[in-house]
């Protein structure tokens, strides 16, 4: 794509991944820039605590997404940040997890360079890592996890849902992002595609935050045991999740143990 006429700017915008959900899980650079920022524009996920750092002149700007709400668009957000770079500020676009993994990072920073905007990219703890970790599940373990794919479960208005299945059915772990409305589809085309009705599944309901909740069952139940948990949270789908009965170690694990227990045979696979 041809780049468009280059506007001098005088301000410079970082974006900045907030990280999971626990204020101290963002970066120190990304602390920084918070500490230093005129402007921020913050998302949803993003943590409130961490708007505590920001200095007393700064701006604060809410653009965050809701499901089945009217917000502000991915245009108007581009044109937030570009309008108040031009004015000589230093802009934080602050987003929960990464910016990089589902969070339209890309989108703003192409968008930025082509108004010959300075940016500079500050990477976040996904909750793609963060989640099973504080759930005591390892992505990958010897013998039984060599791999892991991230994928969203979400999809644009008016779009199907159409991952390639048979792939996805093949893979040691998967993380699902953004996936529990179509969590009873997932499983579904999942199972149809060759993954077993009873591989183990953990969804980690607002992981690294104190009410985090971690609930596991098989693919083939998962959905009706937790039809009444909503986002933001993750879905990890293979047997690495039975690891967290010995590993768990933030809250729940009463509760995780006897959701396991389950899956006994399966365990000593494992171990």
């Amino acid at each position: 794509m041809p780049r468009l006429n280059k506007i001098s700017a005088l301000g410079k915008v970082y974006l900045v991944g907030a990280g999971p959900g626990d204020p101290e899980l963002i970066t120190v650079k990304g602390l920084k820039t918070l500490q230093e920022a005129d402007v921020i524009v913050y998302d949803r996920l993003a943590v409130p605590d961490l708007l505590d750092e920001a200095p007393e002149h700064a701006e604060l700007i809410y653009v965050g997404k809701k499901p089945g709400r009217v917000s502000a668009s991915q245009n108007q957000i581009n044109y937030i940040l570009l309008q108040k770079a031009l004015e000589g500020k230093t802009v934080v676009r602050l987003k929960g997890g990464d910016p990089f993994i589902f969070g339209r990072g890309g989108e703003e920073a192409r968008y930025l360079a082509d108004h010959g905007v300075v940016f500079e990219l500050v990477p976040g703890i996904s909750s793609a890592l963060a989640a099973p970790m504080f759930a005591g599940i390892p992505l990958t373990y010897r013998n039984v996890s060599r791999s892991f794919t991230v994928i969203t479960g979400h999809v644009q208005k008016n779009e199907e849902y159409k991952p390639d299945w048979k792939h996805l059915a093949g893979q040691d772990t998967l993380v699902v992002l953004m996936g529990m409305s179509n969590l009873a589809h997932i499983a579904h085309q999942l199972i149809l595609h060759g993954k077993a009705p009873e591989t183990p599944v953990a969804i980690i309901h607002k992981a690294t935050y104190p009410d985090q909740k971690t609930v596991t069952d098989t693919l083939i139940g998962i959905a009706e045991k937790v039809k009444k948990l909503a986002s933001p949270s993750a879905i990890v789908i293979g047997e690495v999740v039975l690891m967290a009965e010995d590993i768990a170690w933030f809250g729940q694990k009463e509760q995780l143990q006897q959701d396991l227990n389950l899956h006994p045979l399966k365990k000593t696979a494992i171990g």
